[in-house]
C-alpha cells in the first residue's frame, strides 16, 4: 500500500522553490540526488507492463 504522502511528491512540490533559495549553496551531487527522486516511478525514467497470466488485465508500472 503506497502512503498517501512521499519523499518525492515533497520534492516535485517545493523543490523548485528551494533550490531557487540556496543557489549556489547546493552541490552537484545534491541537486542530482533531488532530480532522480523527483523522477522515480515516474513515466521519465520508464516503466514495464505487469499482466495477469489468468485475467489478461494488464497496467503498466513505474
Amino acid at each position: 500500500m503506497r502512503a498517501s504522502i512521499e519523499v518525492a511528491d515533497i520534492f516535485r512540490t517545493a523543490g523548485p522553490a528551494y533550490r531557487a533559495a540556496h543557489a549556489g549553496h547546493l552541490t552537484l551531487q545534491q541537486l542530482k540526488v533531488m532530480s532522480a527522486i523527483e523522477h522515480c516511478r515516474t513515466a521519465a525514467l520508464g516503466g514495464h507492463v505487469e499482466a495477469c497470466e489468468d485475467c489478461g488485465q494488464w497496467r503498466i508500472a513505474y
